[in-house]
């Protein structure tokens, strides 16, 4: 019986394959067709050790195509952001996976191939791909365009700022308007709704979900997701549900993967590790031998998954991962030996979660100072969208707290900018990275991180408003260096280095707009900190529970 499992795997992937090939009768091929090979690529599913083949043309012996073949896919901040507006506005959550996607689509390119035996009493005959096989080079286009138009059918459209955020006005039974929105990735597609399963049934119509797909989340974009119950102690705050993303089970195989190949080498991850990199470790420092050809293949791999994980929300990684993300072109023994600390790292705090919490956070007037800057900036205003869409449901804060590390890198003597932007309470921006001048105080360095922070800012807001979201207020922006809170916050405070004159006046004008306020938060306090420099153990896990749930309000100074 085993014996027979390839083969039903063959002959399931034909019969879905099935509407991507064209016999015609006098096996005729029409003027302008290429004839490519094709072939069976098989894997084992780990889960269930399910049996899988996948027929894939062989789109490396097509004719470059004419029209593009670029293909988006939602962005992980726009996760991020709808996850907390689907606890803002208490919406349902579904996910599902399209089935053979990329047959749905009609292809333009003008391909064929020979019948194998898979093709049972057709073997040796001509056949005409018609379908977006995989493999193709415009497929993935293809399939999105085709998903594109299924959705404008229903009453969606694509959002300016991230065109896989797909929108449609919506009313509860309660007559709470609101928008509801599709995130698509290619075809892995979340549904955000107050009844998503109303949306599944209309688009059944046209495309096949897998079966059993259609549920609420347990995993996007190789993250877990899952609902969380939070209360922050206060009586009038009564417990509630929240969106909560983790990385560990990505982690958990990343690991398994790393000490698979360390036993070929009969050599183990270290036991015990308090941070991520060696205390005293400096990557700009190392002076071991460089890897060999092999090596450096690996070493990259490694750090493309250490990214990976950074993005699924182990932001306590970003500084480490960051450091030794310089040295790809060519890395050193001691790099890969801190690549492997940082997997004993992971093994060791593997509960780590991202939430994103609705709850509005306050903030005292005192952060602020309020001045008159219209004899400084007379036409000083925020940038607003004129295409924007009505704005619906509830409104958001957005917070940011920012940081820089002076002259961190013991060569260049660069300084490294951090920051970390709240919706709400939800964490959904975070950005750390070597400045491109070097500034000879950490007055300079401080002011170049605002003026960076500003940049994501504006980019955040922006996408905030195409995707119909009201913000409440101005961002609060969190610095703890005081001279760049005064001097950014006092219109009488006068320029005081002319090489920081782009940062000083970008930052100034941002808060005679009125679309950010600035307050000084000290380093002790500042979640930011940890996306700038290497800490030690206690402090940096003082700083993530801080910044992983916001459990207090920032302390005044």
């Amino acid at each position: 019986m085993g014996a027979n499992l390839w083969w039903d795997s063959i002959e399931k992937e034909m019969r879905n394959n099935a509407p991507a090939f064209k016999f015609n009768d006098d096996d005729s091929v029409p003027i302008g067709y290429k004839h490519i090979t094709c072939h069976m690529i098989f894997d084992i599913k780990m889960v269930g050790l399910v049996r899988k083949a996948r027929y894939v043309a062989g789109g490396h012996l097509t004719d470059p195509p004419v029209d593009s073949v670029y293909s988006s896919v939602v962005t992980r901040e726009s996760v991020r952001i709808l996850f907390t507006i689907a606890a803002l506005n208490v919406l349902d959550v579904i996910g599902a996976d399209v089935q053979n996607a990329y047959i749905n689509a009609p292809t333009k390119e003008k391909v064929y191939t020979t019948a194998g035996p898979e093709f049972g009493s057709n073997q040796g005959r001509p056949v005409l791909i018609v379908r977006a096989l995989y493999g193709l080079k415009s497929s993935g286009a293809r399939w999105r365009d085709h998903f594109a138009a299924i959705l404008r059918e229903n009453g969606f459209k694509s959002s300016l700022a991230d065109p896989d955020v797909w929108m449609r006005k919506a009313k509860k039974p309660c007559v709470f308007l609101y928008w509801e929105y599709l995130l698509a990735y290619v075809d892995d597609i979340l549904i955000l709704s107050h009844a998503p399963h109303a949306v599944i049934d209309s688009l059944s119509q046209r495309v096949t979900f897998k079966a059993g797909s259609v549920e609420v989340p347990k995993s996007y974009l190789g993250a877990d997701v899952f609902r969380v119950t939070i209360h922050d102690g206060s009586p009038n705050d009564p417990a509630k549900q929240v969106w909560a993303m983790s990385a560990t089970e990505y982690v958990k195989r990343s690991i398994q993967e790393v000490e698979r190949e360390l036993a070929l080498q009969d050599a183990y991850l270290p036991k015990r590790t308090e941070t991520p990199l060696s205390s005293g470790y400096r990557p700009e420092l190392d002076f071991s031998a460089e890897l060999e050809d092999s090596q450096v293949n690996y070493y990259q791999g490694l750090i493309g998954v250490l990214r990976w994980i950074v993005e699924l929300g182990r932001i306590d990684l970003i500084v480490p991962v960051s450091l030794l993300s310089r040295y790809m072109v060519s890395p050193r023994e001691g790099h890969l030996q801190q690549c492997y600390h940082i997997f004993a790292y992971l093994k060791q705090f593997n509960r780590s979660k991202l939430l994103f919490d609705d709850g509005e956070p306050t903030f005292d007037d005192s952060y602020f100072h309020v001045c008159d800057w219209t004899e400084y900036y007379p036409d000083a205003q925020e940038a607003i969208p004129p295409n924007m869409p009505e704005p619906l449901g509830h409104g958001v804060s957005t917070t940011c707290f920012i940081d820089a590390d002076h002259a961190g890198c013991k060569v260049t003597r660069r300084s490294q900018t951090g920051l970390i932007i709240y919706v709400n309470k939800a964490p959904v921006v975070w950005y750390s990275k070597r400045q491109n001048t070097v500034e000879s105080a950490t007055f300079g360095s401080e002011f170049i991180a605002l003026k960076t922070a500003i940049k994501h800012i504006d980019e955040l807001r922006y996408k905030l408003r195409m995707f119909g979201i009201p913000i409440n207020g101005p961002t609060s922006v969190f610095c703890d260096n005081e001279s760049v809170v005064i001097n950014a916050t006092h219109c009488e405070s006068p320029l005081r280095r002319k090489h920081t004159s782009i940062a000083y006046h970008r930052c100034r004008e941002a808060q005679a707009a009125k679309y950010i306020q600035i307050g000084f938060q000290r380093g002790r306090n500042n979640p930011a900190d940890i996306l700038t420099k290497l800490l030690q153990g206690p402090r940096m896990r003082a700083l993530l529970r801080r910044l992983f749930y916001w459990s207090k309000e920032p302390v005044p100074a």
